[in-house]
């Protein structure tokens, strides 16, 4: 804890003093410690509360509540990446940031670490991970290391590819690695192999071993794997936590303990391809214009007990995570695709949210139970939605989406953000191979099941909040000033106002998008409303939800595969007296919340907010690779595609109605110089005028498609496909000490970056 100066003055600080506090503090320093620091009390933290968002929306600090940092630095404590040794000290950077950031990571000097007992640690190298406290100097940053993290196995997954002379390399997989590694070892690997290696010493330049074949490296099944590889996603279960999910699986429900909603036709709408069903919905006319309703969720908190094997592993995992082919589930397959998955004409526990919807869609009542539920009928949602157009659908989901109406009504009055953002659908064949991919069709049934998901997430919030019980919140800030300001600047130059004065809501979004009537500009615009949205998150202090117009949310209605929604459903245990008979055997007593996690839902929140984006960049990176599967037959071939985003080394462009990014680098633009303008977030032809802005629409020719990397590359219709090699694009690349370039089907080179591409004669500024 940070200690109050004595020379600091007492009372409100200025805004110079609260930036000097949280630069110089040892330790990370949140409205807490600055408020401790300061002396303040009462009336003064609430003030304290307001100048804080205030320097936020100014721009002067960033980060969550509990640790501030001045923006553009570098959290007080932070993972940090080891790039390279510098006269004998390794210089690391933030090891989150974005390889494709116009911004340059701020370097960092390690200082030396101390082991245990005094002595000094092993020294770092180059690829190395550290958790480390982070200290501001006058014109440089330092790190103090505390902790060494495990390596990750990104960059050492590749092909083995063998040159000329019989020497094997290790060509990587991953888009931001970009030489490969010699082999010393090859094990039974063969040329061509996808294979998973270690280093063999300490130097990055020692080379590598082969301690796993994976197979043919395009072969579908290994996109998925290579993503679990990339991102380090724990994905086999500890044989002590199987054993405990079996002993969970015969626990015995207490029926006189539990609310009995076995003759409600409860109904489960869910994909097709589903491989759990943790939510059910049911409705029915109250008779006075109104309904009554209820969504049924599996009560994973009665067989996943605080402190076991199995809720230490689903903490770790923090998610299920979703590939085309297989899940990475959160728990083991015993309880997440059998005991708790709520299955049709099955009994189930469940944890029930009841809640009453008014004649305007409005839910005005609801209450929490737990229950044994026996569900009427899994429903795909193209049935679901067939039935309903058909016109003679049966009562139960006639009900529902007369239900839905009502709900849909409410939700236009409070009218959330709706951004167009399509999702990608590979489809498989039984032998694994892909038979199609295409933008999954979005039909009402999924808005039915979305609202009625909502309502029961919001109840679940607001039932926490009424018993003053510690809530996990779902949490979606409104835009920084700093990202509404790029924002403004960008619409003035399309000849279109924002008013920074005024409240920013998601409504003002809504109308700004409806007054666009020119269709790519619209893709424009709402290209840039979406860079300006905050990453949603989890945490303990409520902060709204902007996106969806919501002053309190929560995950309450996926405890299958997510484990915040476990600890709402334990929160409610505690705050509704659900707790449930004592089971026999060795599992702990309580399904509610722990002393020790209700200490530390700051740190656990932090947790799983950081495997939700681990999971979704691994299941991005996969549909990449599916997509550049996909389309390797068909380079050279001419697509329609709309940008998606600009930088000063070209832009960035998908394939409608596919999907799947791709590079179009400034030098194969023609022979004119390209100017990046960055308030326009464009590229402008000096000569010409030519400019290429996000949103807009163009043909392009596909150049490469590289399935190992999920990479795509664009080329204009009128060049070469080869134009990207032979116009300064991805050389091979060569490594000092590891002998010549490396060769072979799936080289993936050197990415082109402001201050390294030469167009015309002249260096990119």
């Amino acid at each position: 804890m940070a200690k109050r100066s004595p020379k600091r003055p007492a009372g409100m600080p200025t805004r110079e003093q609260v930036l000097e506090f949280i630069q110089t503090s040892d330790t990370p320093a949140g409205k807490r410690e600055i408020a401790k620091a300061f002396g303040l009390k009462g009336q003064e933290k609430i003030a304290l509360k307001r100048l804080l968002k205030d320097m936020a929306e100014e721009g002067l600090i960033d980060g969550k509540k509990t640790a501030y940092h001045r923006m553009g630095g570098v959290p007080k404590v932070t993972v940090l990446r080891v790039i390279e040794i510098e006269d004998g000290e390794p210089i690391a950077i933030p090891d989150n940031w974005s390889p494709d950031s116009p911004e340059k990571p701020p370097r960092l000097t390690l200082k030396e670490q101390k082991g245990r007992g005094g002595k000094r640690a092993p020294a770092l190298k180059r690829g190395d991970r550290v958790l480390a406290r982070t200290e501001e100097r006058e014109s440089s940053w330092v790190a103090h290391p505390m902790k060494k993290l495990p390596a990750r196995t990104e960059g050492l997954m590749g092909v083995v590819e063998i040159d000329g002379s019989g020497q094997a390399w290790l060509a990587p997989v991953d888009k931001r690695v970009r030489n490969s590694a010699k082999i010393v070892d090859i094990g039974e690997a063969n040329a061509g192999e996808l294979v998973i290696a270690e280093r063999v010493g300490r130097s990055e330049w020692s080379g590598v071993k082969v301690i796993e074949v994976v197979g043919d490296p395009i072969a579908p099944k290994s996109f998925s794997l290579i993503a679990i590889a990339k991102h380090g996603i724990p994905h086999v279960f500890p044989d002590a936590v199987h054993e405990e999910a079996r002993r969970a699986a015969n626990l015995k429900l207490s029926e006189s303990k539990r609310e009995d909603l076995r003759d409600f036709p409860i109904v489960a709408i869910d994909p097709a391809d589903a491989r759990d069903h943790d939510d059910a919905i049911w409705a029915e006319p109250d008779g006075k214009g109104g309904f009554n309703a209820l969504v049924a969720i599996a009560d994973v908190s009665f067989y996943v007990r605080p402190g076991s094997a199995l809720d230490k592993e689903a903490r770790k995992r923090g998610n299920s995570v979703y590939f085309p082919d297989r899940v990475v589930p959160m728990l083991p397959e015993i309880l997440s695709a059998d005991v708790c998955s709520l299955r049709e004409n099955e009994d189930r526990a469940a944890m029930a949210c009841h809640f009453h919807i008014d004649a305007e869609g409005k839910v005005d009542d609801f209450r929490f139970s737990r229950a044994i539920v026996r569900i009427h009928h899994n429903i795909p949602y193209e049935d679901a939605q067939a039935a309903i157009d058909g016109g003679s659908p049966p009562q139960y989901l006639e009900h529902l989406w007369a239900a839905w109406r009502a709900l849909e009504a409410a939700r236009h009055k409070r009218d959330p953000l709706e951004l167009e953002l399509p999702e990608r659908r590979v489809v498989l064949n039984d032998e694994g191979q892909i038979a199609e991919i295409a933008i999954r069709e979005r039909l009402d049934a999924h808005r039915v099941v979305e609202d009625f998901m909502i309502s029961a997430n919001v109840a679940a919030a607001k039932a926490l909040e009424a018993r003053n019980s510690p809530v996990v919140y779902r949490v979606h800030e409104p835009p920084s000033r700093e990202k509404l300001i790029a924002l403004r600047d960008y619409l003035q130059t399309m000849n279109r106002k924002l008013a920074l004065g005024q409240v920013i809501t998601p409504s003002l979004f809504n109308r700004m998008l409806k007054d666009v009537s020119d269709e790519s500009e619209k893709a424009q615009v709402m290209e840039a409303v979406l860079r300006t949205q905050t990453q949603a998150y989890y945490g303990p202090a409520n902060a709204g939800h902007f996106g969806l117009a919501l002053g309190s949310y929560a995950h309450f209605t996926s405890p299958i595969r997510r484990y915040a929604d476990l600890l709402v459903h334990r929160a409610l245990v505690d705050a509704y007296n659900l707790e449930q008979p004592r089971p026999p055997g060795s599992l702990p007593d309580t399904t509610g919340l722990s002393d020790k996690d209700r200490k530390s839902l700051q740190e656990i929140s932090d947790a799983i907010s950081q495997t939700e984006r681990r999971a979704m960049e691994a299941e991005r990176d996969t549909i990449d690779r599916y997509v550049a599967a996909w389309l390797s037959g068909r380079v050279g071939e001419t697509f329609e595609t709309r940008i998606t985003g600009v930088q000063g080394f070209g832009f960035f462009a998908t394939i409608v109605g596919l999907g799947g990014d791709g590079l179009v680098p400034i030098s194969t633009l023609g022979g004119e110089y390209f100017r990046h303008d960055e308030a326009a977030q464009s590229l402008i032809g000096e000569k010409s005028g030519t400019t290429y802005s996000p949103g807009d629409r163009l043909e392009l020719k596909l150049a490469e498609a590289n399935p190992l990397t999920g990479a795509l590359k664009f080329v204009l219709p009128d060049q070469d496909a080869q134009a990207i090699d032979s116009r300064g694009g991805r050389p091979p690349a060569k490594r000092r000490g590891q002998g010549g370039p490396r060769k072979g089907k799936y080289t993936t080179g050197k990415r082109g970056r402001p201050g390294n591409i030469r167009h015309q004669g002249r260096k990119r500024k």
